[in-house]
């Protein structure tokens, strides 16, 4: 069992490791059109738990991973992650002004550049993901599987998809399983692109990616449902952008549909689902577990 100190110091080099991977991604900033090159430095170095591309890794390790293939695909999921999250904070969306602590980019750059900002993210993320098949050839199959993957859970049978219906539905209340929907494509979809691809890339059979993906989609609805709980009950300093956002949307939420409590029972109930299918998986990983239940558990 690693202890929360051991998770941090070893959360805080891990994090280290995946800046540099970005940075080493990022396009270089020339041309008459560098100012877009800019935007997206600006949205993807903003910070953040790298939580996507982290959970790539240590899902990786857990299978034996060895390939050097999954570093571009890290770099991939998290440039996906940023595009969400600039759109998110566009007026026409939830026109927020801070991420992350700092002034969002349509903000910085003005709505065209954040939304083109967005679009590049979203283009490049996969330019990057090609570069997979240049570092392993011998590893071709598995790459293009890894991008399949990764092509689906962002797109319209994705975290897109997620998106649409969140916009169609906000300001309208809306029953459990619309809102269950909402969460397992808007949010779980890329955190099960992101395990899957690792389990992929390290060698995992047909049904050990299936049980990742359960796995993965457990602890991203109970991921959203305690971003439901934070939005309530964190500050604005805590969270680094503005609470009761929800609220000022009129947003469903779990709180709103089960209460506080309530919400806070059905993400432990979905702890449990996804620690009890780690442990039926080959191999060990202390602290992918560790990690698991601290995004579920996390005060910010």
């Amino acid at each position: 069992m690693i202890s929360n100190d051991d998770l941090k110091i070893q959360q805080e080099k891990k994090v280290r490791e995946i800046e540099d991977i970005l940075q080493e991604y990022l396009p270089k900033q020339k041309g008459r059109q560098k100012v877009i090159m800019e935007a997206m430095a600006y949205s993807l170095l903003a910070g953040g738990k790298r939580i996507r591309p982290m959970l790539m890794k240590e899902t990786y390790r857990l299978f034996g991973g060895s390939s050097r293939a999954i570093r571009p695909f890290m770099a991939a999921v998290e440039m996906i992650h940023t595009y969400s999250l600039v759109h998110d904070d566009l007026p026409a969306m939830d026109n927020d002004d801070y991420r992350r602590g700092r002034r969002t980019t349509h903000v910085v750059y003005g709505e065209d550049m954040g939304i083109l900002a967005g679009d590049a993210l979203l283009n490049y993320a996969f330019e990057t993901a090609f570069r997979a098949f240049v570092m392993e050839p011998e590893d071709a199959l598995l790459i293009g599987r890894a991008l399949g993957v990764l092509g689906e859970k962002s797109g319209i049978y994705g975290m897109i998809g997620g998106q649409v219906i969140d916009v169609k539905e906000t300001g309208h209340a809306i029953e459990k399983e619309a809102l269950d929907t909402i969460y397992e494509l808007k949010t779980s979809a890329l955190i099960e692109a992101s395990m899957m691809i690792g389990a992929i890339l390290g060698g995992a059979s047909e049904e050990e990616v299936k049980t990742t993906e359960k796995i993965a989609k457990d602890v991203g609805i109970a991921f959203q449902i305690q971003d439901d709980i934070l939005d309530v009950t964190s500050t604005r300093e805590a969270l680094g952008k503005p609470i009761h956002s929800d609220e000022k949307n009129k947003k469903t939420t779990y709180v709103t549909l089960l209460g506080l409590e309530g919400a806070k029972r059905a993400a432990e109930e979905r702890a449990g689902e996804a620690a009890s299918l780690l442990g039926e998986l080959p191999g060990k990983n202390e602290y992918l577990e560790a990690l698991l239940m601290q995004l579920i558990h996390r005060d910010r």
